[in-house]
């Protein structure tokens, strides 16, 4: 029996000596193979060696991979060969195979075959691949490899929003006191600040700091700056940006400063565009092509247009090089002030200079020579448009159309919408709201409502300018039913009804002398948060002078006045009016004296409303 177990056990000897030799056979066969091959990018075994892979081992891989006879180019053929010869190999290369790999990656380096690696890694489903997985395999490793590694490890789940393996890397390396490379810390805040995750992204900025290790570069200072000013922590942003720079960790530039001017301006916060400005000067920091975009920005905004132009003039005698953004938001704001003369000699100007034009700035003088009513010269700049291949869009169409509509050239607009479509720019919700508007003020309300039905059909959601516009169609054609319909419709729509919507009913039942329900609109739009202004008075003035109730007129026109309202000659004149009717002539010319002080020309239904009171007084007393 005995004999048995010796025969045995020296049987189960001879064949693992055998196995051990078959695998380093087969480890010499794909060495040999890999070394003679032409070309050490592709690892092209025999038919006789490929058979042998098919059954190699994770020991026979890491045996390959760390023969120092092969080339780090070798070693990446020969792996990739195994990865993609899966399912036909029984072990994929291990993650003790891809440390390997990135070892000698390392050693050649091949830094980004390395991250290529790393990458697959960190989202290959069958590694998952826990940092404590790589912690326990580089013991062996030269610190320098191992610091690279995890520097690298660290950038690679960062991208791949991997932010707890992106910590607990950072945790291991500050144990082990090796570092991790800022622009690498800098991958991971910008990746932070995308996500939305401001809170870990504050708190790994102040480990960075903390750590003293890690020399923080100002696009890190500056981006965590532009994170707190987004989420609207201004003074936090200040507070940092001076701490920073009061220790001596790192000093703020133009692109620190402009991130902290633009927020103030955001807010329109003149103390803070003040300081910013101030602290530039002190430092002398050179302001910057977007600095004075913008402070011409803000500027503008504010109604200081003239500032601005100093702004741009300043720019010009330091011979700073403009860009087509400083010339298209001058155009812009010069446009919205209607100094459409100034705005064409800007471009004139900036065309001159070799600065091209864009869509958006030919779509700001549009805009303006459209609301000034010159619809030859919006013509001549979309021709030119055209010409120099300026990619024409649905915002210069719509422009366009409006400034048609403006002018009651409503076939003019039809026609380019036929034109745009053609471009293949399909009308939206605004297109049709300008061209129903249009047709309304031509009382072609048939054809405005038919358009209404078109957007319903065309699967639009209409905004609420198109619902008020066919709320005011019905409101003039008398049909308050339906008027009422489409504004409860609108509300079931999730449109919100603004200020114009309420006051287009206001004034409807106001004329309909339906004062009950006209007070009640009034006061659900106050609990909607929605303050009446002058024209909302004035229709409920007016409607209470309609149905002889003029001492209710009086009383609101005081209570428009008390809440700061400045009324227009139409509120005069409805008051006037109401007054005159009643034969009381001495408030009417009160009213009149007071119209005259504050500028209101009176137009000649005033002049009729004050002869008929004299008429009326006059036989009161007879």
């Amino acid at each position: 029996m005995s004999s048995k177990k010796t025969l045995l056990r020296n049987f189960n000897k001879d064949v693992s000596f055998s196995t051990n030799q078959q695998q380093l056979q087969l480890v010499n066969k794909i060495t040999h193979n890999i070394i003679n091959s032409s070309n050490s990018n592709y690892f092209k075994p025999t038919m006789e060696l490929r058979s042998m892979i098919s059954c190699i081992t994770p020991h026979d891989t890491h045996h390959v991979l760390s023969d120092p006879s092969l080339s780090p180019h070798s070693c990446l053929a020969f792996f990739h060969f195994l990865r993609t010869q899966h399912p036909h190999i029984a072990h994929k290369p291990d993650l003790k195979a891809h440390v390997i790999l990135l070892s000698r990656l390392f050693q050649g380096r091949k830094f980004a075959s390395m991250k290529s690696i790393l990458n697959c890694v960190v989202t290959d489903v069958e590694f998952r691949c826990p940092v404590s997985g790589i912690v326990s395999l580089v013991d062996e490793y030269e610190p320098h490899f191992v610091e690279k590694l995890f520097d690298m490890l660290f950038r690679v789940f960062s991208d791949n929003r991997l932010f707890l393996e992106a910590f607990r890397v950072y945790d291991y390396v500050e144990e082990k006191g090796l570092v991790i490379e800022e622009r690498s810390c800098f991958v991971l805040l910008l990746a932070l600040k995308k996500c939305g995750e401001v809170d870990l992204c504050l708190g790994f900025f102040r480990r960075m700091v903390e750590s003293g290790s890690i020399e923080i570069r100002v696009q890190s200072l500056t981006l965590v700056i532009d994170v707190l000013c987004r989420r609207r922590e201004v003074e936090k942003a200040k507070e940092l940006m001076d701490e920073m720079a009061g220790k001596g960790i790192v000093k703020p530039t133009v692109f620190t400063y402009n991130t902290l001017l633009n927020a103030y301006v955001a807010r329109k916060d003149q103390r803070g565009v003040d300081e910013i400005l101030r602290l530039m000067e002190k430092e002398q920091i050179v302001p910057s092509l977007a600095t004075n975009s913008i402070l011409i920005q803000w500027y503008a905004s504010s109604g200081d247009i003239g500032e601005a132009e100093m702004i741009f003039e300043e720019m010009r005698e330091r011979k700073i090089e403009m860009d087509v953004y400083v010339y298209t938001m001058m155009i812009s704001w010069n446009c919205r002030l209607g100094n459409i003369k100034r705005a064409s000699a800007l471009f004139d100007e900036m065309t001159q200079r070799g600065i091209v034009p864009n869509a958006h700035t030919y779509g700001a003088l549009i805009d303006g020579v459209c609301k000034a009513g010159q619809m030859e010269a919006a013509e001549i700049l979309l021709k030119e448009m055209q010409s120099k291949g300026v990619d024409l869009n649905r915002v210069i169409f719509n422009t366009m159309m409006d400034g048609y509509c403006k002018r009651g050239m409503i076939d003019e607009a039809l026609r380019l919408q036929v034109i745009m479509e053609r471009k293949g720019l399909e009308a939206d919700v605004f297109t049709y709201s300008i061209l129903a508007s249009g047709l309304c003020k031509l009382r072609r309300y048939e054809e405005a409502k038919r358009i209404f039905n078109t957007t319903v059909q065309k699967g639009l959601a209409p905004n609420v300018v198109t619902f008020t516009t066919f709320i005011d169609i019905y409101c003039k054609e008398g049909n308050l039913a339906e008027a009422e319909r489409i504004f409860r419709d609108m509300e079931k729509m999730g449109e919100v009804p603004n200020i114009v919507t309420y006051n287009t009913l206001i004034d409807a039942h106001c004329k309909k002398e339906k004062m009950k329900q006209a007070h009640k609109l009034k006061s659900e739009m106050i609990e909607k948060g929605l303050l009446p202004d002058v024209y909302t008075y004035t229709s409920l003035i007016n409607g209470e002078c309609i149905v002889g109730r003029v001492d209710e007129a009086v009383k609101l026109f005081n209570e428009m006045l008390l809440k700061g309202i400045t009324g227009n000659v139409a509120t005069y004149t409805a008051v006037i009016s109401g007054l005159s009717k009643m034969g009381r002539a001495d408030e009417a010319f009160e009213l009149y004296d007071e119209m005259m002080r504050m500028g209101i020309t009176p137009d000649d239904r005033v002049f009729t409303a004050l002869v008929g009171s004299l008429h009326k007084s006059f036989s009161k007393t007879k």
